[in-house]
C-alpha cells in the first residue's frame, strides 16, 4: 500500500476542500514546497498534487508553486488538474512531474487518454457523485458510470486509477471501500483510494481487500486525526 499525501493548490497556497466546493478552501500552508519537504522527511515515496485552480480553468494555473516544489524535493510527484492536451502533459513531465493525471478529458475523449497512456505516465481521475462521474472541477456530473468508465481503461496502459468519492471528500467520514474495490474490479488496473479517509481504520480496511494499491492523504493529516509518520514506518 503506497500513501500518498496530498496538497491543493489555490491561489499559490496548500489548501484542502470539503466536497470539493472551492469556497470551502482552508488554507494550510502559504509554501506548498515545505509541506512537501515535511511528507519527504517522514518517508513519503509519492506526493499527490492538485491544481485546484487549472481543474476549474482547464490548464494550470498555480505552475509557480509546482516548479518550486520540484526544484526544492526529491519524492516523485503526481499531479492533475486542468491537463487536457498532449502539450501540456509534455510540459508537465519537462518541469518534473513523474506522472500526470487526467481527469475530464478522460470522459469526453477516452481515446486521446489510451493514445497519452501510450507515450507518457498517466493516471486516470475518476471522481464521483454518487456513482456518476463528476468533471471539471466537480463542477458538472456526467451521465456516465463511474465504473464503465474505470472498465473503459482496461488495457489501455495507463499506470493507475485514482477514484474520489467527491461526497466524502474533505469530510472524515471514512474511506468508501466498496467504490475503490468495485472500480478495481471494473479496470484491472493499479487503483487509488481517495476521498473520506480518516484514521487507520480506512487504511487497514482498503489494505484487507488485496485490491489496493494506494491511498491519497489529506485532510486526515492535516487535522491530526492520522499520524502519518506512524503510517509510513508500518507500511515501510
Amino acid at each position: 500500500m503506497t500513501l500518498y499525501p496530498a496538497i491543493d493548490l489555490k491561489d499559490g497556497k496548500a489548501v484542502r476542500l470539503t466536497k470539493g466546493l472551492m469556497d470551502s478552501a482552508k488554507i494550510y500552508s502559504n509554501e506548498p514546497y515545505e509541506l512537501v519537504k515535511k511528507f519527504e522527511d517522514m518517508g513519503a515515496e509519492w506526493v499527490h498534487l492538485v491544481d485546484l485552480n487549472g481543474a476549474f480553468a482547464g490548464e494550470p494555473k498555480n505552475l509557480e508553486q509546482i516548479i518550486k516544489i520540484r526544484q526544492n524535493c526529491n519524492v516523485k510527484l503526481e499531479l492533475g488538474g486542468g491537463i487536457r492536451d498532449e502539450a501540456t502533459i509534455q510540459k508537465m513531465l519537462e518541469i518534473g512531474i513523474d506522472r500526470v493525471i487526467l481527469g475530464s478529458i478522460a470522459v469526453k475523449d477516452s481515446q486521446f487518454v489510451k493514445d497519452m497512456a501510450a507515450k507518457y505516465p498517466i493516471a486516470v481521475g475518476i471522481d464521483a457523485i454518487d456513482g456518476y462521474v463528476a468533471v471539471e472541477g466537480w463542477g458538472e456530473v456526467s451521465e456516465m458510470k463511474a465504473t464503465d468508465l474505470a472498465r473503459e481503461f482496461a488495457n489501455a496502459g495507463v499506470e493507475a486509477i485514482i477514484c474520489t468519492d467527491v461526497g466524502k471528500d474533505g469530510t472524515l467520514s471514512g474511506v468508501n471501500v466498496k467504490f475503490t474495490v468495485d472500480i478495481a474490479d471494473a479496470s484491472g488496473v493499479s487503483t487509488i483510494a481517495s476521498g473520506g479517509v480518516k484514521d487507520e481504520s480506512d487504511i487497514r480496511a482498503l489494505i484487507d481487500t488485496n485490491k489496493v494499491d494506494g491511498v491519497i492523504i489529506g485532510k486526515a493529516y492535516y487535522e491530526g486525526t492520522l499520524d502519518l509518520p506512524k503510517m509510513f514506518k508500518l507500511l515501510d
